[in-house]
């Protein structure tokens, strides 16, 4: 009975773990969305993705892009990019996003190297997993 208490605490502590600003520069990179949970619990997930996100976060300012994965491993992308800036507050990471015809912001609630999720005001949440690109040449 113990160990079971001790398991469960781990999980609990790891699922609420607050996200550190030095855990930031994981934003970096291509990511595909997996699942998207919204407020209702109702689930939509992605197994196949034609668009990627990438991120490029320098301290607390960045975009967010969309790329198209080609078989070779490049990037077919636009000059389109949705900049952003890294708000922390009451222990909370937000990257909040402004452009000419709105402005929101999502909370950063997970975060690690291989996925990260965040939450809207609306209360839908999206998880995103690292894309590892399929390099298919002759």
């Amino acid at each position: 009975m113990k160990k079971l208490l001790v398991i469960c605490s781990l999980i609990f502590i790891s699922c609420n773990a607050k996200i550190d600003e030095s855990q930031l520069h994981l934003l970096n990179g291509y990511w595909e969305i997996k699942e998207v949970t919204f407020k209702d619990g109702a689930k939509k997930e992605y197994t196949v993705n034609s668009t990627v996100d990438y991120i490029k976060l320098d301290s607390i300012t960045g975009f967010r892009k969309k790329v198209d994965p080609k078989f070779n491993g490049t990037f077919e992308t636009s000059n389109d990019a949705e900049p952003f800036t890294i708000r922390i507050s009451n222990d909370s990471v937000f990257m909040s996003y402004s452009n000419n015809a709105n402005t929101w912001e999502e909370v950063l609630t997970k975060l690690s190297a291989e996925s990260f999720s965040v939450k809207n005001n609306q209360g839908t949440t999206y998880q995103y997993n690292r894309f590892e690109p399929i390099n298919i040449t002759p």
